[in-house]
Protein backbone atom coordinates (compact mmCIF):
# COMPACT_ATOMS: atom_id res chain seq x y z
CA UNK A 1 0.00 0.00 0.00
CA UNK A 2 1.21 3.38 -0.83
CA UNK A 3 1.24 6.18 1.30
CA UNK A 4 -1.04 8.25 -0.27
CA UNK A 5 -3.37 4.80 -0.08
CA UNK A 6 -2.91 4.50 3.13
CA UNK A 7 -3.90 8.21 4.41
CA UNK A 8 -7.08 7.45 2.31
CA UNK A 9 -7.43 4.23 4.71
CA UNK A 10 -6.87 6.38 8.02
CA UNK A 11 -9.28 9.15 6.93
CA UNK A 12 -12.30 6.14 6.47
CA UNK A 13 -11.17 4.38 9.50
CA UNK A 14 -10.72 7.11 11.45
CA UNK A 15 -14.45 8.67 10.39
CA UNK A 16 -15.83 5.50 11.10
CA UNK A 17 -14.47 5.01 14.55
CA UNK A 18 -16.13 8.87 15.04
CA UNK A 19 -19.31 8.15 13.32
CA UNK A 20 -20.11 5.36 15.86
CA UNK A 21 -19.05 6.89 18.91
CA UNK A 22 -15.97 5.29 19.87
CA UNK A 23 -14.29 8.95 20.14
CA UNK A 24 -16.15 12.36 20.29
CA UNK A 25 -14.70 15.89 20.05
CA UNK A 26 -11.22 16.09 19.40
CA UNK A 27 -10.52 12.84 21.71
CA UNK A 28 -8.38 10.02 20.59
CA UNK A 29 -5.38 9.52 18.10
CA UNK A 30 -4.10 7.04 15.13
CA UNK A 31 -0.82 6.22 13.92
CA UNK A 32 0.51 3.64 11.06
CA UNK A 33 3.85 2.87 9.87
CA UNK A 34 5.46 3.67 6.45
CA UNK A 35 8.35 2.87 4.62
CA UNK A 36 9.64 6.20 5.71
CA UNK A 37 8.60 6.65 9.45
CA UNK A 38 5.12 7.37 11.27
CA UNK A 39 1.88 8.53 10.11
CA UNK A 40 -0.16 10.29 12.84
CA UNK A 41 -3.44 11.92 13.64
CA UNK A 42 -2.73 15.91 13.75
CA UNK A 43 -2.71 16.95 17.27
CA UNK A 44 -6.40 18.62 18.61
CA UNK A 45 -8.03 16.93 15.54
CA UNK A 46 -11.53 15.21 15.08
CA UNK A 47 -11.24 11.23 14.01
CA UNK A 48 -13.86 12.19 11.99
CA UNK A 49 -12.67 15.17 9.57
CA UNK A 50 -9.20 14.40 9.01
CA UNK A 51 -7.72 15.59 5.84
CA UNK A 52 -5.34 13.09 4.09
CA UNK A 53 -2.55 15.76 3.16
CA UNK A 54 -2.91 17.15 6.53
CA UNK A 55 -2.07 13.79 8.69
CA UNK A 56 1.37 14.18 10.34
CA UNK A 57 4.26 12.51 8.95
CA UNK A 58 7.06 11.78 11.22
CA UNK A 59 11.12 10.30 10.14
CA UNK A 60 12.12 6.94 11.76
CA UNK A 61 13.69 9.27 14.70
CA UNK A 62 9.98 10.62 15.30
CA UNK A 63 11.20 13.92 13.73
CA UNK A 64 7.69 15.99 12.66
CA UNK A 65 8.81 16.24 8.92
CA UNK A 66 5.47 16.60 7.40
CA UNK A 67 1.99 17.97 8.07
CA UNK A 68 -0.19 19.17 10.51
CA UNK A 69 1.85 18.83 14.31
CA UNK A 70 1.43 15.18 15.65
CA UNK A 71 -0.85 13.98 18.79
CA UNK A 72 0.78 15.28 22.30
CA UNK A 73 0.19 11.47 22.73
CA UNK A 74 3.45 10.99 20.40
CA UNK A 75 5.21 9.06 23.40
CA UNK A 76 2.61 6.10 24.00
CA UNK A 77 2.54 5.20 20.27
CA UNK A 78 6.32 5.10 19.71
CA UNK A 79 6.82 3.13 23.03
CA UNK A 80 4.52 0.58 21.42
CA UNK A 81 6.32 0.58 18.08
CA UNK A 82 9.70 0.20 19.90
CA UNK A 83 8.59 -2.51 21.87
CA UNK A 84 6.63 -4.30 19.56
CA UNK A 85 8.60 -4.54 16.13
CA UNK A 86 6.06 -6.14 14.30
CA UNK A 87 3.52 -3.25 14.94
CA UNK A 88 2.69 -1.40 12.18
CA UNK A 89 -0.55 0.75 13.87
CA UNK A 90 -1.80 2.18 17.28
CA UNK A 91 -5.20 3.15 17.79
CA UNK A 92 -5.96 5.07 21.29
CA UNK A 93 -9.47 5.77 21.83
CA UNK A 94 -11.83 7.27 24.84
CA UNK A 95 -14.70 4.75 23.91
CA UNK A 96 -17.23 4.92 26.53
CA UNK A 97 -16.90 1.24 28.27
CA UNK A 98 -13.03 0.65 27.70
CA UNK A 99 -12.51 4.11 29.60
CA UNK A 100 -15.10 3.28 32.28
CA UNK A 101 -13.44 0.08 33.00
CA UNK A 102 -9.72 1.48 33.25
CA UNK A 103 -11.61 4.16 36.03
CA UNK A 104 -12.50 1.30 38.37
CA UNK A 105 -11.36 0.78 41.50
CA UNK A 106 -11.31 -3.57 41.79
CA UNK A 107 -9.35 -4.03 38.83
CA UNK A 108 -6.31 -7.03 38.57
CA UNK A 109 -4.12 -4.62 36.69
CA UNK A 110 -1.96 -7.24 35.05
CA UNK A 111 -5.10 -8.68 33.51
CA UNK A 112 -7.88 -6.03 33.47
CA UNK A 113 -10.28 -7.83 31.15
CA UNK A 114 -11.39 -11.32 31.98
CA UNK A 115 -11.87 -13.52 28.97
CA UNK A 116 -15.45 -13.91 28.92
CA UNK A 117 -14.94 -14.97 24.92
CA UNK A 118 -12.88 -16.35 22.31
CA UNK A 119 -12.86 -13.08 20.32
CA UNK A 120 -11.22 -10.88 22.70
CA UNK A 121 -8.37 -13.59 23.12
CA UNK A 122 -8.15 -13.86 19.32
CA UNK A 123 -8.08 -10.80 18.72
CA UNK A 124 -6.65 -8.41 21.48
CA UNK A 125 -4.77 -10.68 23.69
CA UNK A 126 -3.97 -10.57 27.76
CA UNK A 127 -4.63 -6.46 28.39
CA UNK A 128 -2.92 -4.70 31.82
CA UNK A 129 -3.69 -1.29 32.81
CA UNK A 130 -0.87 1.20 33.64
CA UNK A 131 -0.95 3.91 36.49
CA UNK A 132 -2.52 7.48 35.51
CA UNK A 133 -0.57 10.20 34.07
CA UNK A 134 -1.87 13.25 32.80
CA UNK A 135 -2.22 13.49 28.82
CA UNK A 136 0.79 14.16 27.00
CA UNK A 137 2.88 13.35 29.34
CA UNK A 138 6.13 11.36 28.04
CA UNK A 139 6.08 8.96 31.35
CA UNK A 140 3.45 7.36 29.40
CA UNK A 141 5.40 6.23 27.00
CA UNK A 142 7.60 4.71 29.92
CA UNK A 143 4.94 2.83 31.47
CA UNK A 144 4.43 0.73 28.23
CA UNK A 145 7.75 0.00 27.49
CA UNK A 146 7.61 -0.85 31.50
CA UNK A 147 5.91 -3.95 30.20
CA UNK A 148 8.26 -5.02 27.67
CA UNK A 149 6.01 -5.48 24.49
CA UNK A 150 4.20 -8.51 26.49
CA UNK A 151 0.64 -6.82 25.79
CA UNK A 152 -0.66 -5.55 22.46
CA UNK A 153 -3.59 -3.51 24.25
CA UNK A 154 -3.21 -1.55 27.49
CA UNK A 155 -5.99 0.38 29.27
CA UNK A 156 -4.57 4.02 31.03
CA UNK A 157 -6.24 4.69 34.37
CA UNK A 158 -8.68 6.89 34.14
CA UNK A 159 -8.50 7.42 30.24
CA UNK A 160 -8.70 4.96 27.72
CA UNK A 161 -7.30 2.13 25.56
CA UNK A 162 -4.57 1.75 23.48
CA UNK A 163 -4.41 -0.80 21.04
CA UNK A 164 -1.14 -2.02 18.74
CA UNK A 165 -1.70 -4.49 15.41
CA UNK A 166 0.39 -5.76 12.69
CA UNK A 167 -1.62 -3.34 10.33
CA UNK A 168 -4.41 -0.47 10.92
CA UNK A 169 -6.62 -2.93 9.97
CA UNK A 170 -5.97 -5.10 12.87
CA UNK A 171 -5.81 -2.10 14.83
CA UNK A 172 -9.07 -0.76 14.54
CA UNK A 173 -10.60 -4.31 14.78
CA UNK A 174 -9.21 -5.38 18.17
CA UNK A 175 -9.87 -1.76 19.38
CA UNK A 176 -13.15 -2.44 18.61
CA UNK A 177 -13.28 -5.94 19.96
CA UNK A 178 -11.58 -4.75 23.19
CA UNK A 179 -14.67 -2.44 23.64
CA UNK A 180 -17.47 -4.69 22.86
CA UNK A 181 -15.84 -6.91 25.61
CA UNK A 182 -15.72 -3.85 27.79
CA UNK A 183 -18.96 -2.97 27.41
CA UNK A 184 -20.00 -7.08 28.41
CA UNK A 185 -17.99 -6.77 31.49
CA UNK A 186 -19.79 -3.72 32.38
CA UNK A 187 -23.29 -5.30 31.73
CA UNK A 188 -22.26 -8.54 33.43
CA UNK A 189 -20.68 -6.95 36.84
CA UNK A 190 -23.92 -7.46 39.00
CA UNK A 191 -24.03 -11.27 37.59
CA UNK A 192 -22.09 -14.46 38.41
CA UNK A 193 -20.06 -14.79 35.29
CA UNK A 194 -18.68 -17.60 33.53
CA UNK A 195 -15.16 -16.85 32.07
CA UNK A 196 -13.02 -19.03 29.54
CA UNK A 197 -10.99 -21.94 31.48
CA UNK A 198 -7.14 -21.17 31.59
CA UNK A 199 -7.03 -24.48 29.03
CA UNK A 200 -9.71 -22.48 26.56
CA UNK A 201 -7.76 -19.38 26.73
CA UNK A 202 -4.27 -21.39 25.83
CA UNK A 203 -5.86 -23.05 23.27
CA UNK A 204 -7.14 -19.86 21.40
CA UNK A 205 -3.29 -18.87 21.53
CA UNK A 206 -1.85 -21.55 20.18
CA UNK A 207 -4.55 -21.72 17.69
CA UNK A 208 -5.28 -18.06 16.48
CA UNK A 209 -3.80 -15.22 18.88
CA UNK A 210 -0.77 -14.75 17.32
CA UNK A 211 -1.67 -14.90 14.16
CA UNK A 212 -3.93 -12.57 14.73
CA UNK A 213 -2.05 -9.95 16.42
Amino acid sequence: MSERELREEMVRYCRSLFERGFSVGTAGNVSARVADGFLMTPTNSCLGFLEPERISKLDKDWNHVGGDKPSKEVFLHRAFYETRPATGAVVHLHCTHCTALSCLADLDDADCVEPITPYVVMRVGKVARVPYVKPGDPRSGDLIRGLDGRHAAVLLANHGPVVAGKDLTSAVYASEELEETAKLLLMLRPFKTQRLTDTQVEELEAGYARQMR
